[in-house]
């Protein structure tokens, strides 16, 4: 694991000295525990438990809907008539996204009805909430780096995944979602939003509010581990009395 966090991609997002690393090397322990967590580690090895897998996918749709809301209003937020345009078709690749979303879970054995009548977890609550909660608090940086450890995490942990040892490669069920991460067009897109933080931090005063910027990429990063983590928590038995409680 130790070599993981020390493998060459730690420069791969952000320029040098620029806010996102920066971010990224404040909450270095949270970023660690999000990007090679147990459940990362399971996808990289093929061991995850696939009802841990089944309830990731279930919660990433509910995620993604959010997600789209939140770039939404990054178009509100947006400094720019340019920025305007690259949320405004980043809303429509993250709803088409959802259609694809759908027929990945029916490959996996679950149905649409399942995906959109399955409430969603205190997890997806807590994450997506928060991010728009940043954004509608704060400024277009606010919300930027609340939404980064999603974007750009992803891309690492992909890559973390390549370089895993104990990486399957061969007759992996999960390598599907490995490639959709570690294909060139998301670490593309992974390192364009690593380096539009760096440039909102440039024009929005990122190193006079590092503080507070810092504690919500460190808070997002938590809660991106603890979304992994509610997958295990299923298939492990353990479900909050508030979900056992449903009808």
């Amino acid at each position: 694991m130790a070599a993981a966090w020390d493998a060459p991609w730690e420069e791969g997002f952000g320029r040098e000295g620029g806010l996102f690393r920066r971010l990224r090397q404040a909450c270095a322990a949270d970023w660690q525990a999000y990007t090679w967590h147990p459940f990362v580690q399971g996808l990289s090895a093929g061991t995850l438990p696939l009802p841990a897998f089944r309830r990731y996918l279930i919660q990433d749709y509910l995620f993604l809907i959010h997600f789209a809301r939140a770039k939404a209003l990054a178009v509100f937020k947006a400094e720019s008539i340019e920025a305007m345009r690259d949320k405004t078709t980043a809303i429509a690749a993250i709803l088409s996204e959802t259609l694809m979303h759908l027929k990945y879970c029916e490959s996996w054995g679950i149905p649409e009805a399942e995906v959109r009548t399955t409430p969603e977890s205190a997890e997806t609550v807590s994450y997506t909430r928060y991010v728009i909660d940043r954004g509608l608090a704060g400024d277009i940086l606010d919300l930027e780096v609340a939404l980064a450890p999603c974007t750009v995490g992803y891309g690492e942990v992909a890559l973390r995944i390549l370089a895993d040892p104990a990486r399957r490669g061969e007759g992996n069920a999960y390598q599907t979602w490995i490639d959709t991460y570690a294909d060139p067009g998301y670490q593309a897109m992974a390192r364009a939003a690593a380096t539009r933080i760096d440039a909102l931090g440039d024009s929005h005063g990122g190193m006079a509010r590092f503080a507070t910027l810092s504690a919500t990429f460190a808070e997002a990063a938590r809660l991106e581990a603890r979304f992994w983590q509610q997958g295990l928590d299923a298939a492990a038995g353990h479900v909050a009395a508030y979900e056992r409680a449903r009808p």
